[in-house]
């Protein structure tokens, strides 16, 4: 097998040949488009739409400019919403790519080449997932390609750069390195296994960590507009001023461009990237 596996003399050692398309009847999942349809962008829209008319209202009072608004943050919320779904979809991805390399280093440590650790892996992983999960199209696809001579290396390599996962990347790397010339195969695979599951215990802990703060968060995030509401409807025309006079929609423009500012940043460090 590890002829199979040996690069041509005018072949750089790092660099894995060009993939060949998958067999056919499979199609290699792109995770850089949301995986997003029709319904759930029609319910972004909506959902942005009447965050933006509140919003743009509460600060205007100008039905027209929060209707325009409201669209405007609607089309910008489908963009949002689907870069969220991407995310999601990668870290199920990364999760069920730890489960994969658990199976295959329990495969491989049972004395199966990597090939039929694979094909094991795939068995043992469909206990836990449906045959349409990514993982599962994701082995079908190397599987099928390795039956056609392209080695295990260039198709984890390719699955790594459409995933655009770090730890797939380096496992990529790593096995690429290692293939057809280390007896330690087993054993490297484990490792891998190991610091994405200490990777992915930490984050979750950080994760349940700041959950208060996040939500602490998100209520002084609707603060500025509760406020607003009640001042506006209860305050007997106390901020009138800022709904009729230059001014007053100046300073209604700078506390909405704060508030949005605000917004950003609350977003961005409760976000956790290790």
């Amino acid at each position: 097998m590890s002829n199979m596996f040996a690069h041509s003399a005018d072949e750089p050692a790092n660099a894995p040949p060009e993939l060949k398309q998958p067999p056919q009847g499979f199609s290699k999942p792109n995770y850089s488009i949301t995986p997003n349809k029709t319904p759930q962008h029609v319910l972004s829209f909506l959902v942005g739409f009447a965050l933006g008319f509140v919003v743009l209202f509460v600060y205007y009072k100008i039905v027209m400019l929060s209707i325009v608004g409201g669209a405007v943050f609607g089309v910008v919320y489908i963009l949002v919403n689907g870069q969220n779904a991407i995310r999601k979809r990668r870290n199920k991805l990364r999760l069920q790519f730890r489960d994969m390399l658990e199976a295959l280093s329990v495969a491989m440590r049972a004395g199966n080449p990597p090939a039929i650790a694979l094909q094991s892996a795939r068995e043992d992983l469909l206990l836990l997932y449906d045959e349409n999960t990514d993982i599962i199209i994701e082995l079908d696809i190397i599987i099928a390609l390795f039956r056609n001579a392209v080695p295990l290396s260039v198709s984890f390599h390719d699955f790594a750069q459409r995933s655009g996962l770090e730890d797939i990347e380096s496992f990529a790397s790593i096995y690429q390195t290692i293939e057809g010339k280390s007896s330690r195969a087993d054993e490297i695979v484990r490792q891998t296994q190991s610091i994405i599951s200490d990777k992915m215990e930490i984050e979750m802990e950080i994760e349940t960590l700041m959950t208060s703060a996040k939500n602490e968060m998100n209520i002084m995030t609707l603060m500025p507009l509760v406020i607003l509401l009640i001042l506006g409807y209860v305050g007997a025309g106390f901020m009138g001023t800022i709904y009729t006079t230059i001014g007053g929609r100046i300073a209604a423009s700078v506390g909405l461009i704060i508030f949005v500012i605000s917004v950003s940043l609350g977003r961005k460090i409760s976000s956790v990237k290790l």
